[in-house]
């Protein structure tokens, strides 16, 4: 594999630091379709055992941060049930590919996670079709870049928080009492919790619940065993940029502005979930792990 993690590299040009060609999609967005395809640790993350025999449910593994994720757990040890939209069909199965080549089981489940009868019933099929659940790697989101709240509707700003808030409430409820000790829920906020966006008013209100949640969860099921913590991204390359997250005009120079001058890739993201997910972060709880380029969660 190339680009190995163990290899010294400058992280300002480490990855893509080009300008990135405008483009749009419908929502929710195809990865393999964008300009430049984003970089999901297909080809460089090299896996070493570290959640060997444990079972992993990731909302929105078909791309992006969720995808990084996805094959890490695999390439981890790990087998690994996806969730995804229906139109996302082409990108979730490279991920059960990649996951299957690496000896791992892969399952695919599309529904929508705004759907509560849905949301619920995912965490039992994955139970039942793994064999058990370890790990809540909740990554799904939905982000609609709105440059004038006179512009946003009630519907957006529902369908916003459903996805991005209330998922995690009906997903956890279900998979609670299945949880054995030693299990890790891993969040996905922003630097939108911390930075807001002036176009991103309903998404970035979303991210900062999204911490309160998670530090109170943490805090309830200390005493069972079970950990929660929050990864919060910066400016990542992914189809929910071009699907309408970011407006065209922004697009060229997306994530220019971070001290490392460039955007992230979620295979820049891929280690972190799998810390939060392993042994090696069993003091770990109620904490947020910011992977910004620079632009600290303050």
């Amino acid at each position: 594999m190339t680009n190995h993690q163990s290899k010294m590299q400058d992280p300002p040009t480490q990855y893509y630091t080009g300008e990135y060609p405008k483009q749009k999609q419908p929502s929710p967005g195809v990865q393999s379709k964008m300009d430049p395809v984003p970089d999901c640790g297909e080809s460089s993350y090299v896996g070493s055992g570290r959640l060997k025999g444990r079972k992993a449910l990731v909302t929105g593994g078909d791309s992006g941060i969720g995808r990084a994720a996805a094959i890490a757990y695999a390439r981890e040890g790990a087998d690994v049930v996806i969730n995804y939209l229906p139109a996302e069909q082409e990108d979730a199965e490279q991920v059960k590919a990649l996951i299957e080549e690496a000896g791992q089981k892969a399952v695919l489940i599309p529904g929508d996670l705004s759907d509560e009868k849905f949301a619920r019933e995912l965490v039992h099929r994955a139970i039942n079709d793994l064999g058990g659940l370890d790990i809540l790697a909740l990554v799904a989101g939905k982000q609609v870049a709105i440059p004038d709240i006179a512009d946003l509707t009630t519907e957006q700003f529902q369908q916003t928080y459903a996805v991005n808030v209330f998922s995690l409430f009906w997903i956890t409820q279900e998979a609670l009492a299945h949880l054995k000790p030693g299990a890790s829920i891993i969040t996905t906020s922003s630097i939108q919790a911390y930075q807001p966006s002036p176009h991103l008013l309903d998404y970035a209100s979303t991210k900062a619940a999204i911490l309160n949640y998670s530090r109170g969860l943490a805090k309830q099921v200390a005493e069972k065993g079970i950990r929660v913590n929050v990864v919060a991204p910066g400016p990542i390359w992914t189809a929910l940029q071009i699907a309408g997250g970011q407006t065209q005009d922004k697009i060229p120079q997306f994530g220019q502005q971070t001290p490392l001058k460039r955007a992230g890739q979620p295979a820049e993201l891929a280690p972190v979930y799998v810390y939060l997910a392993s042994q090696e972060s069993s003091y770990v709880t109620a904490e947020v792990h910011g992977v910004c380029g620079g632009e600290h969660l303050a």
